[in-house]
């Protein structure tokens, strides 16, 4: 074989020689980039695998969520629903109430033989009429507060179950 001592003047066929230092290093080097190509691509590859089926997994956390909600809704539309119903019923019994009262004191005012007696009767209904309209005032206040929170409840039982979503996402 050709021993030089000068790339530039003998050529490429140095570098062809087994025993010659820069040949190894280049076969050393050339493992070195194929060695790192494989543990990039091999990796990549896993990193590309645990982030698609964490990608996977949220999109199945964001779906279950979307039925847990939808459930939480017709959960929160029925309790408005019943509160609602309660407040009619108790806004009509009073009201029949209400007439009963008047109707028997209108009676008892015309039945009156005289008018004192007449303006104590009248007296005495406006008295327990307002006693009557307040406690009932107070009544509707009840009814309106638990159904609030019999409503919101679910509701807000979704939003912590939505924040605790996206902070499982994202620390994933």
């Amino acid at each position: 074989m050709l021993h030089c001592n000068r790339v530039a003047l003998c050529g490429p066929a140095v570098l062809l020689e087994k025993d010659h230092p820069m040949a190894t290093k280049t076969k050393t080097a050339g493992e070195h980039v194929k060695d790192t190509a494989e543990t990039v691509a091999k990796n990549g590859a896993e990193a590309f695998k645990n982030g698609f089926e964490k990608a996977v997994k949220g999109y199945e956390n964001v779906l279950g969520f979307g039925k847990e909600n939808v459930e939480a809704y017709v959960k929160a539309a029925n309790a408005a629903g019943k509160g609602v119903e309660t407040f009619q019923n108790e806004m009509y019994l009073f009201s029949k109430q209400s007439v009963e009262d008047v109707l028997a004191t209108t009676k008892a005012v015309m039945s009156a033989k005289s008018a004192h007696e007449a303006f104590e009767i009248q007296s005495d209904f406006a008295k327990t009429a307002f006693d009557t309209y307040v406690s009932q005032i107070n009544r509707m206040n009840e009814i309106m507060l638990s159904t609030t929170k019999e409503t919101i409840e679910p509701i807000q039982g979704r939003v912590q179950a939505w924040v605790d979503v996206v902070q499982s996402t994202r620390a994933a």
